[in-house]
């Protein structure tokens, strides 16, 4: 009969671009068909008469008579809501006759769902299934809940709503749709919780227990319940252990900055204690041999993250259910749970950026080699025979994948810093500054690398040096901060240790030598290439030009040799020196006797030719 897909996507249709009054209206004419089709209408100028009720056989018939009574029972909860909208801006709030008026609508149409309830419960007459009554149980528990929680008849209402928790909790585990997810979530456990407060039930419990512990005790309920999950109602159960608040492995306080701040929400604490169990089970994944591709170790993140989104949507709705109840943001309550909010967004955010590092590659893909597409094929090939060099195409669309982590990277590490708390704490926002500058140096080195690869030295030199810069301000930070070699952790986070910093640090300074040595080579070949002409200089004389367009080997030496004159250095200068007369010394008297011993010699007959031989 699918009772409660047919009221939810009754629903769904009308307040997708409506509101409640929409809803009224669309059920009132569907109404007027259905009684039209079933031939209960009265004609036009026609005496009305009164039809006689539905019965359990007509069900049985046609399924259209149970719709008769669901678009009954939906319409009065549509006027209720309806008028309850309107007098939601009134200054003084709901006044006694405007609610008397809002629950007479309401318990009109739990009323009506509860008619239906009891025609189905005739099994053999209504031909209805097991799951047949507990849908229309479940939605007769709903709508009451709804006429007591306006009536303000908190522990009734608690009761009402627990009933369709559980019956709704059962289909869903046993049918595995989302229809009645969306209802435990939007509508029932958002009461339940509101009800439970008003009545002083601690916060440690959780929406489940509380639902549990209210169910009523029927026989035939309880069978037909069980005959879906045994284990729901099962107060001994693991689910029900889980679900409790002082579990042993649930935290009772969370710290935070060097705040300890005590979880009262049971929701929040559960959520936890799963994070740190996924925690330890990701831990023994990446120690194990059987994870050791970027991808499969990412995936292993998987539960981590799953589970610390559970715990920041949790600690969500308790903050949004006390801002529902009237309480000030300046309360204790509120101040605990924005410091928990705090450090729950914190941590998952760490896992995500440490799920992006192992997908980046080893040293967080500062190698040019690492990628996150690589196979188990390619890794074996690598470590038995020599790889095959890749096309510049291929090795920029993986950097181009790099890239994209990256820049998810700095967007998480951007969003910390609208965290509550966060602004004022400068100790933690220079720790994000100097994460932020060692990914951005690492998403700096890939496009670099890039238009390395393209052609592009200038441009590569210019983003290697940026982020040559940017590594340095992190490393200046990290070498007082930062954790040392020696504290390395399987699971990757957000946290930077000093030997990652120190290793970015000297591979960007080779790759700032080697892109200013391209760019030099690309200088010196643009300017022979101007020249258009070759130099008939030999190349032996030219040792002091590196040969951009390369040696040339026709023109090393002058061939046949020249004879040229060889700059050398006078020998009768050094001759001559010996006889420079100083007037006033020693040396001068000397050399001015030597002058005159010259003299004579000069005046006697001097020989020719070669030892004396040769013609005067």
């Amino acid at each position: 009969m699918d009772i409660t897909e047919f009221v939810v996507s009754s629903r769904n249709a009308a307040l997708l671009y409506g509101d409640y009054s929409t809803y009224h209206r669309q059920s009132t004419k569907k109404l007027a068909n259905c009684r039209r089709k079933l031939g209960l209408a009265t004609k036009n100028r026609g005496k009305f008469a009164k039809k006689g009720d539905v019965t359990a056989d007509q069900i049985s018939q046609d399924h259209a008579y149970l719709h008769l009574l669901l678009l009954t029972a939906e319409r009065a909860w549509a006027h209720g809501m309806e008028l309850k909208a309107i007098h939601s801006t009134d200054t003084k709030g709901l006044a006694g006759r405007t609610r008397s008026h809002i629950v007479s609508r309401i318990a009109k149409g739990a009323r009506t769902a509860e008619t239906a309830v009891e025609l189905l419960s005739q099994k053999e007459a209504s031909g209805a299934s097991l799951n047949d009554l507990l849908e229309a149980r479940a939605y007769a528990s709903m709508i009451r809940g709804a006429a007591q929680f306006e009536n303000h008849s908190w522990e009734p209402c608690v009761k009402s709503y627990s009933v369709a928790h559980i019956i709704y909790s059962a289909l869903s585990s046993a049918q595995k749709t989302d229809t009645y997810k969306d209802l435990l979530s939007e509508t029932i456990e958002p009461s339940i919780r509101y009800a439970a407060y008003q009545i002083k039930i601690p916060r440690t419990l959780t929406i489940p227990s509380i639902a549990r512990k209210a169910f009523p005790s029927e026989p035939s309920l309880v069978e037909a319940v069980n005959q879906l999950d045994s284990n729901l109602l099962k107060q001994g159960s693991p689910d029900a252990q889980k679900e409790q608040g002082d579990a042993p492995n649930a935290p009772q306080t969370i710290n935070w900055r060097g705040r300890e701040v005590k979880i009262e929400d049971a929701a929040i604490g559960t959520a936890l204690a799963s994070t740190d169990a996924a925690t330890s089970k990701l831990a023994e994944k990446l120690s194990s041999a059987e994870v050791a591709l970027p991808k499969e170790m990412a995936a292993a993140y998987d539960d981590v993250l799953i589970t610390s989104q559970d715990a920041t949507d949790a600690t969500k709705r308790a903050i949004e259910e006390l801002k529902e109840e009237g309480v000030s943001q300046n309360d204790s309550r509120i101040q605990s749970l924005q410091i928990t909010r705090t450090a729950v967004n914190y941590k998952m955010i760490s896992w995500r950026i440490g799920r992006n590092r192992v997908l980046s590659g080893e040293h967080d893909g500062a190698l040019l080699d690492s990628a996150p597409n690589t196979t188990r094929k390619a890794k074996k090939e690598a470590g038995t025979k020599k790889p095959k060099d890749e096309a510049p195409g291929r090795k920029i669309a993986r950097l181009k994948e790099k890239v994209v982590l990256y820049d998810a990277t700095l967007q998480s590490l951007d969003s910390i810093k609208e965290l509550p708390g966060v602004a004022a704490d400068e100790e933690l926002l220079e720790q994000l500054d100097a994460t932020y500058k060692y990914f951005h140096a690492l998403k700096c080195l890939s496009v670099a690398r890039s238009h390395s690869l393209a052609g592009n030295s200038v441009n590569a030199l210019a983003l290697t040096k940026h982020a040559h810069e940017q590594c340095e301000a992190s490393a200046k930070y990290f070498a007082e901060n930062g954790p040392s070699s020696s504290d390395d952790v399987s699971p990757q986070d957000i946290g930077i240790r000093k030997s990652e910093v120190q290793f970015l640090q000297q591979l960007l300074s080779g790759e700032l030598q080697r892109c200013r040595a391209l760019v030099e080579i690309d200088n010196l070949r643009a300017k022979a290439g101007a020249s258009g002409t070759k130099s008939t200089t030999p190349m032996v004389e030219r040792l002091y030009d590196y040969p951009a367009e390369g040696a040339e080997l026709e023109n090393l030496v002058a061939y046949p040799p020249k004879v040229n004159s060889i700059p050398v250095k006078p020998l009768f200068l050094d001759v001559a020196w010996n006889y420079i007369d100083y007037q006033g010394t020693q040396t001068g008297a000397a050399n001015q006797g030597a002058g005159e011993s010259k003299d004579a010699q000069s005046s006697a007959p001097q020989k020719r030719g070669w030892f004396g031989f040769g013609r005067g």
